[in-house]
């Protein structure tokens, strides 16, 4: 079967790269060359940011609800076509079935709310201090704005920025994780058949280095949204600053599970199992520290090791697999790099292998793996972003907090208990964006905010009622039907 080629998305076509270069997108489970993309350029980036300059007079004077109208078309085209694009999401990224679907099914849910918001984009109204004069605010869009998104949510992630910016009316020059572009490709082919203006959505592929950057420092950019790892987003925050450009950043998560003496064993078992090992752990929200208070340490344990024992490995489009492949053999040495570390400083109490033979040689597959380990330890701080869960033992639940607290992130936290004060306690004390009360550390809803605090971000939030604020500007307007000058604060 001939592998396609594809090019850059600018101004509504497939255009070739200014580099006449390659690169593949591979399947992760079976290393089958996917597609190939173009290394993009500096001026390839230029040509998104024309084409986005020129189409965005008209886009920011369609009336929000006829944007809402396309979003949804596209979201119906979405969900008439959820199975081939939950399957390219597996294929692409390597999570199972279940949730290459998920994945999905989070971007259409996201379409769906984010278009009503076409019918609102809510500003205030005020009295004003003076007699025959009104005030109000209104949303502005920015103009064009860049997007950079990871590899791990190749369909939601890219919807989340998407959807909130064409909303607010912005154009985007948009650049793909180089592992998954494939899913973004088939992104930009929704737009278009429902009826995206060509050059509102642009999509330029290639290394973060040459057009990450080129899209950070442009002037022609008026916003950047990235989600990604910590280093990576510093040096565009670092970057975006020269100019005073606003950056919206979602970063990683070293999240903790707190299981009290209380607890549902079996629910929180449940959740460990899916927040640790489900994306073979390759999420920001990921369960990477379990927490368990002493009283019930040995037996969540015992529980723990036999289903994880249990998980299946393979293939991830086998709907009978629980884990699949991590991501491309780079990620899976950094992993067993960090299993390494651990099998030094902690005891290593299952998995802790990549598997060989048959189908396995052709990805990275881990067994899933726990270590029994003190608070402070790099494998308890650091983050892994691989099937590799951190547990400690605690005497109670101020340690617990104290334990869940003392790291650099803040995004996702959870507590199992049936103490409805130490619940409520826990939603003050968690330092992080997101809490959960007997559920596990990922789930997220489309209609609330999603972000975190520390090191995990720079303070805005993505999804939820405040989407739009990280794609819009607010003009205050103030309106005098006096007839005569009035001066606020200034007597008479």
């Amino acid at each position: 079967m001939a592998v396609k080629d594809y090019g850059h998305y600018i101004n509504g076509e497939w255009v070739p790269s200014e580099s006449g270069e390659w690169f593949e997108t591979k399947n992760p489970t079976t290393g089958q060359v996917l597609a190939r993309f173009p290394k993009g350029t500096r001026g390839d980036v230029q040509h998104a940011i024309d084409a986005a300059e020129a189409a965005f007079p008209a886009w920011k004077k369609l009336p929000p609800p006829k944007k809402g109208e396309l979003l949804l078309r596209a979201a119906q085209i979405m969900r008439q076509r959820k199975d081939e694009l939950g399957a390219l999401v597996s294929s692409e990224m390597g999570k199972v079935i279940a949730e290459g679907k998920g994945d999905v099914q989070e971007a259409i849910d996201f379409l769906e709310y984010i278009a009503g918001e076409g019918r609102r984009l809510l500003g205030e109204t005020t009295p004003s201090e003076l007699p025959n004069k009104f005030c109000m605010t209104v949303r502005q869009p920015l103009g064009v704005v860049g997007c950079i998104t990871p590899w791990n949510f190749p369909t939601a992630i890219p919807i989340w920025k998407i959807g909130a910016a064409l909303i607010t009316g912005n154009t985007i020059v948009f650049k793909p994780a180089s592992l998954t572009p494939l899913c973004v490709a088939r992104l930009a082919e929704v737009f278009e058949e429902a009826g995206l203006p060509p050059g509102v959505l642009n999509v330029v592929t290639g290394g973060g280095g040459t057009v990450g950057m080129a899209i950070v420092e442009n002037p022609g950019i008026k916003a950047l949204s990235f989600t990604g790892g910590v280093p990576a987003g510093r040096e565009i925050y670092t970057a975006a600053a020269r100019s005073l450009k606003p950056v919206e950043l979602e970063l990683g998560g070293k999240n903790p599970q707190i299981v009290m003496d209380d607890a549902n064993l079996e629910l929180a078992l449940e959740g460990v199992l899916f927040g640790a090992f489900g994306t073979a752990g390759q999420r920001c929200t990921a369960t990477s520290r379990l927490i368990l208070h002493e009283a019930i340490y040995d037996e969540f344990m015992r529980m723990l090791v036999e289903r994880t024992e249990a998980l299946t490995i393979g293939d991830p489009l086998d709907p009978n697999i629980d884990v699949g492949p991590v991501v491309d053999e780079q990620s899976g040495q950094s992993i067993m790099a960090y299993i390494t570390i651990g099998k030094e400083e902690a005891e290593l109490v299952t998995g802790g292998e990549r598997l060989t033979g048959g189908m396995y040689d052709k990805g990275f597959f881990i067994k899933p793996t726990i270590f029994a380990t003190k608070h402070g330890t790099r494998i308890s701080k650091e983050e892994i972003f691989g099937p590799v869960l951190s547990v400690i033992k605690v005497s109670g639940y101020d340690e617990a907090v104290r334990v869940a607290n003392d790291i650099e992130y803040g995004l996702s936290s959870s507590i199992y208990t049936k103490d409805v004060n130490l619940a409520f306690r826990a939603i003050d004390d968690l330092e992080t964006g997101i809490t959960y009360i007997n559920a596990p550390t990922i789930g997220a809803e489309v209609h609330l905010p999603f972000g975190g605090t520390k090191n995990t971000g720079n303070g805005g939030r993505e999804a939820g009622t405040v989407a739009i604020d990280e794609f819009s500007e607010i003009k205050t307007v103030f309106i005098d039907y006096s007839n005569r000058l009035q001066k606020a604060q200034i007597g008479d």
